[in-house]
Formats: structure tokens, sequence, C-alpha cells
């Protein structure tokens, strides 16, 4: 399933591009994501831990960056990886680009996510749902982490980043999933201006 994303961050694209390219520092930023080893070459191992109501998903894998392009601020990384209990297997193909904006930086992300097991079992929108929230902290982790570079601080400190659990998940991919069927069904009938 292609999901796809689009942010702006207030820093300039030089220190926005920065941030992507020092993967340590982006996964510290994703909710759930644990970067646990450092392979080399571009090549991680960690988990991912979503919670949502009563169910839990943890993941073991891991990513390798496959494509860096500085000239056009684009990066590429594919990711797989296998719950813990055995329950499922996820992979994905991530691309980042980025552009200048009158703001700073737009961020656009393209995320090709396949699931088996359990976690296949939830509905295509709200696996899209919940990883539209979570890529909205990551956007809010992001600029707090760069805010905190550019003043000085620890970014360590400066983001505290929770693990990607329960109830507000829920509540916001719930939110995005009403506004989605409110579009779909109530805006094509609105009268038309004469």
């Amino acid at each position: 399933m292609l999901i796809t994303n689009e942010f702006e961050a207030a820093q300039s694209i030089d220190k926005v591009w920065s941030f992507f390219e020092d993967i340590p520092q982006v996964a510290s930023c994703l909710p759930g994501a644990d970067l646990t080893n450092e392979m080399g070459d571009d090549r991680y191992e960690g988990t991912v831990a979503i919670r949502l109501g009563p169910v839990k998903l943890e993941f073991d894998g891991a990513a390798e960056v496959k494509e860096r392009d500085e000239a056009n601020k684009t990066i590429a990384v594919d990711a797989s990886g296998a719950d813990k209990r055995g329950r499922g297997q996820a992979a994905l193909q991530l691309k980042v680009a980025l552009a200048s904006s009158p703001k700073g930086t737009k961020i656009g992300v393209s995320l090709d996510l396949q699931l088996a097991g359990a976690a296949a079992q939830y509905g295509r929108g709200l696996v899209a749902d919940v990883t539209s929230v979570l890529l909205s902290e990551f956007a809010t982790n992001m600029e707090n982490r760069l805010d905190a570079v550019e003043s000085g601080l620890d970014p360590a400190r400066a983001s505290s980043t929770k693990p990607a659990s329960g109830l507000v998940i829920g509540l916001r991919a719930a939110r995005i999933a009403s506004i989605r069927v409110f579009r779909r069904f109530f805006l094509p009938y609105r009268p038309q201006a004469n």
C-alpha cells in the first residue's frame, strides 16, 4: 500500500538534509522506533513497537539506505521486519524528497508498505490513518530536535519521543477516518453556485 505525506519545517533545506543524513537521529524521532545496532555501510537493526488498544505489534528488523542523492536532496530506505511473536511481517520502501519552500523546507514522504499476518488484518484505511498520525508525530519531533540544535541545546533532551501507543493514536486515526468518510459522502452533494 502506498502512503504519501507532506509537511514543512522552518529550517533551511541544508539543515533538514543534514538531519536526514543521520539515520540514528531520524530513528530517534519516530514514535515506537528504537535503533539497536549500526552495522556499517548504511545498514541498521532495530525494533518498532506499535500499540493500538489491546493490540501490540513489535517488529525486529533491519533497514538499509539504498540511495542518497545530495544534489536532488532525496533519500531512499528499504526496511523489513518480523513480529517478535511470529504473527506477521512488514516490509517498506521509504523515499524522502526535500524542496525549499517559503517557510523553510517542504518534506515529501512516500512509503510503500507491505504487511502480512496479523498486521495485515487491519483495513487499508486504518493502517494509512495510523501511519499518517505517526508521520505527524515524527514531523513534530524532528522540528523540536532541529530547533534544539539551532538553539545550542542537547537535541536528545529536546525531543522526548514516546512509544507509538494507545488512545491518542486511535483517536487521531479515527478523526482522520471520519474526515475522509465525510468528504467522500457529503462533499459531492454540496449545492453548486450559479
